[in-house]
């Protein structure tokens, strides 16, 4: 039987709360998710990572702790601030926490989840999946990728073009000088081609303005 990520999420929380507030956490994800401005951090960004990753579940090591971390890594989002993995990260930890989630795990989750900050390789295969899977949009075929870069512009809608432009080629250049993007030979094998060639596609659009 496939669950959905909502399900998911609330068998992991009804498993520690015996205060019953798994569905009221579950509205607090979707809320933020849904918050007006999430053109691509939404609720369809994390229904694609559940996709990507639970075709490959069985090869975690800690399957909860990796569906806590895609539920809370986006949670603050705010274009105008540098700290949202740091206060997603706090806010995962603070949840976990009061349910008395094991000490070692809340670390793992968010860990995981300061890992979206720079996407490098981790010691922890689970990570790397997961931070493989963040990555995964980058490699889709060229319109699916073109509907994710005008989804990340409206975003940063508060800036003009000329200052918006100039970061985006600072993003996409420090992905193209990595030596390879997916950490994981699955997300390897199935993105990095397809991915690079996407990236340098895109820069060379704003080059050329």
């Amino acid at each position: 039987m496939e669950y959905t990520l909502r399900e998911i999420f609330i068998q992991i929380i009804a498993r520690l709360d015996a205060g019953n507030h798994a569905n009221r956490l579950w509205y607090d994800i979707d809320k933020a998710y849904s918050a007006a401005g999430r053109h691509y951090h939404n609720m369809q960004h994390l229904e694609q990572l559940y996709s990507s990753l639970s075709a490959i579940q069985d090869q975690f090591q800690d399957p909860e702790v990796m569906w806590l971390a895609l539920c809370y890594h986006d949670i603050v989002y705010e274009t105008g601030r540098r700290d949202n993995e740091d206060q997603s990260a706090a806010f995962a930890q603070e949840i976990l926490a009061a349910l008395q989630f094991p000490e070692h795990r809340v670390q793992q989750c968010t860990h995981m989840i300061l890992a979206t900050k720079s996407h490098t390789a981790a010691v922890d295969k689970d990570t790397n999946y997961f931070t493989d899977a963040d990555l995964s949009i980058l490699g889709q075929d060229w319109e699916r990728y073109i509907q994710y870069a005008k989804a990340i512009r409206k975003e940063y809608c508060i800036y003009p073009d000329e200052e918006y432009y100039p970061g985006r080629k600072k993003v996409i250049r420090h992905f193209l000088e990595m030596p390879r993007l997916f950490k994981t030979g699955h997300f390897y094998r199935l993105y990095e081609q397809q991915a690079r060639k996407n990236l340098q596609q895109e820069l060379h659009f704003y080059e050329e303005m």
